[in-house]
């Protein structure tokens, strides 16, 4: 494949273009010249942005660059069906898609991961060891790979799959998806059973327990849905705005940085447990002692899929990409 047509080019080039958008929007505006349409990140598919409730003054807009602007340039409507949604959608998990030698998951846990030690002979792929600053908890981990050990750190798609397929994802085409799948704008290293408390939810009814990094996780999600053209329902662009209400100036990411924070002993002062936040009714699970499932079509027949870690019959077995959310 040529290096100008391989997904992670294309990608970069789209983030990019919103970076342009942005530069534009903002030399327009000191000239005095009235900008020719709307500017946004070019998706792998087609569709027409929402018209931006920025534009009905110089007061109320927000600033071009910032994640608030991008917000209002992202469609929205409602949560379309999940019929047809398969994990496989989105190509084998954590496929080397950049070619580097090292798997998607390895590549992310060596990026966020401190002091990380490598197995010898995978020319520093696999991850032994390391520690993690945890986003959404603002907790420190100490990760070691090992089967019962592993899933303490797991990487979360900021932008989960099926809420992705359910919002533009089943219309584009499979090379992209499975970049959507493995782009690390889209992946975080995070706490194993925080991840599996989030599963497929959106920003309507999850957020990370740490408030201090949501403004940037939000920032997060809108970038991934403008790179890929996906739309917000009414209420998940509500629960965003209200986040960015509080950090009108954050940021919209163009790379694939890492969220990283400093733990502070009082982060669970300035945490919301599970209960405190809106339930979902996205996934069910049984509440059976001892259900053990042999494999993803016996836990769908149960009607418990997604299987999460720590529902009963979660098993690494079941779960092929790792990331605590099985058979979705």
């Amino acid at each position: 494949m040529p290096a100008s047509s391989h997904p992670l080019v294309r990608a970069a080039r789209r983030r990019s273009a919103s970076v342009v958008g942005a530069v534009l929007l903002v030399l327009l505006a000191g000239s005095g010249c009235a900008a020719p349409g709307a500017v946004g990140t070019a998706g792998p598919a087609s569709s027409s942005a929402s018209t931006s409730p920025a534009s009905s003054g110089p007061d109320d807009a927000p600033t071009a660059g910032t994640a608030r602007a991008a917000l209002d340039d992202l469609a929205v409507k409602g949560r379309a069906p999940k019929t047809g949604y398969d994990r496989d959608e989105f190509g084998p998990a954590w496929a080397d898609v950049d070619h580097n030698g090292c798997d998607t998951r390895n590549d992310i846990l060596a990026r966020d991961l401190a002091g990380e030690t490598f197995k010898d002979g995978t020319h520093d792929c696999v991850v032994l060891t390391g520690t993690l600053d945890d986003p959404y908890t603002a907790t420190r981990i100490e990760f070691r790979r090992g089967q019962t050990t592993s899933t303490a750190v797991q990487i979360d798609h900021v932008v989960a799959l099926s809420d992705a397929w359910q919002k533009g994802a089943q219309q584009l085409d499979a090379e992209d998806r499975a970049l959507l799948a493995n782009d690390p704008l889209n992946l975080l290293a995070v706490d194993g059973p925080t991840n599996g408390a989030k599963g497929d939810k959106d920003a309507a009814t999850w957020l990370p327990p740490y408030k201090g990094v949501r403004c940037a996780y939000v920032a997060r999600q809108i970038a991934v849905k403008q790179v890929y053209d996906l739309w917000v329902t009414p209420a998940e662009h509500d629960a965003m705005a209200r986040v960015l209400s509080t950090c009108p100036d954050e940021p919209l990411p163009t790379d694939d940085t890492d969220l990283r924070v400093e733990p502070t002993s009082g982060a669970t002062d300035d945490a919301e447990s599970a209960e405190e936040q809106e339930p979902t009714d996205d996934a069910t699970a049984t509440t059976d002692a001892g259900v053990s499932y042999d494999n993803c079509t016996a836990v769908r027949e149960a009607g418990a899929a997604p299987i999460r870690t720590g529902d009963p019959g979660y098993g690494r077995h079941l779960d092929r990409d790792g990331d605590g959310v099985a058979c979705e």
